[in-house]
């Protein structure tokens, strides 16, 4: 990347890059920390990759439900691959710089995806609301045709959304020596440095975030509030159960999804420090996705089964 003078404004120098100072006190550790995040990041997109070919070659598994987790796996991939091999060449080079134009690509990648993610976990809830609400209609209420606007709706308002507060930010001026108290281009640590007055910016980021990060959050409490109910109503302890097991891997991604996100965006300004940023931001772009894989393979028996049934083929294929 480019190096070029700064632009002078008044008394003040316009940052034309940036520079990651997160992993500057840990130079003896980057080529231990480069490894684990290496084999973290190779994991998570095989795995995703895994069950994405999983599902398109086994017709069992084309429903719906499955219909958005290949959405999901695939959105994913493009989550942690936005910011991972950017943090891992940094681990290897001295000099951790992006140019403004490079950071603004990176967060206009990374909070689209995280806004989709957001409205496509809630619209993976109405599925198993309809699948266990409403199972003699739910062929007719969860058809291809309303999977596929469920999930354009959801990516249209990432991108919609996203483009615009992205855009927003990065008109603001930003001064000095433009260092970034984190590993990637994330909100609130790019916000920090611009040298002009930002109250009103993080007012409206703070009202977009409740509006459209709390909004799917309410539609997946309805939706599994409702689902409780109706599987309380379910007379035998096997049918709770099974009614259970469909939806126990969605409320983990959930739970670890939104556990991280609330924490982070819904805070004020002043509760926001290096430490907690970074140790969050390490939750919601490297583990969760890497636990995706693991929660929906582990945890899910129709999966699981077509995974046995692919490798014992494939093994009495190299037999024959």
């Amino acid at each position: 990347m480019s190096v070029s003078e700064p632009v002078i404004s008044g008394n003040q120098s316009l940052c034309t890059k940036f520079t990651f100072v997160a992993f500057s006190s840990l130079a003896e550790l980057q080529p231990v920390l480069f490894t684990v995040f290496l084999i973290i990041y190779l994991f998570t997109v095989g795995g995703n990759l895994t069950i994405i070919s999983l599902i398109r070659i086994t017709p069992s598994l084309h429903t719906p439900m499955y219909f958005f987790l290949v959405n999901l796996s695939l959105l994913e991939m493009c989550y942690i691959t936005s910011v991972v091999p950017q943090m891992l060449v940094h681990l290897l080079v001295e000099t951790k710089t992006i140019s403004v134009g490079g950071c603004a690509a990176q967060m206009y990648v990374f909070t689209i995806l995280g806004l989709t993610e957001c409205c496509l976990l809630a619209a993976m809830a109405y599925d198993r609301f309809v699948a266990i609400c409403y199972p003699l209609h739910y062929t007719l209420l969860m058809g291809p045709s309303v999977c596929w606007k469920l999930a354009a709706a959801s990516w249209t308002t990432g991108v919609v959304v996203e483009s615009a507060q992205t855009t927003w930010i990065f008109t603001l001026p930003f001064c000095g020596a433009g260092k970034i108290q984190h590993f990637f281009c994330d909100i609130m640590p790019v916000v920090k440095l611009a040298c002009v007055d930002t109250s009103h910016n993080e007012t409206v980021m703070f009202f977009l975030s409740v509006l459209f990060i709390m909004s799917p959050c309410l539609l997946i409490l309805c939706s599994y509030i409702r689902i409780l109910a109706t599987i309380l109503r379910i007379p035998s302890a096997a049918g709770r159960r099974k009614a259970l097991s469909t939806c126990s891997s969605h409320i983990l991604v959930v739970s670890l999804f939104y556990g991280t996100a609330l924490f982070t965006y819904l805070q004020p300004k002043s509760a926001h420090t290096p430490e907690t940023d970074r140790a969050t931001a390490l939750m919601y772009t490297v583990v969760t996705p890497a636990l995706n894989p693991v929660i929906y393979t582990l945890r899910n028996k129709e999966v699981k089964e077509a995974f046995l049934r692919i490798t014992q083929r494939n093994a009495l294929r190299r037999t024959v």
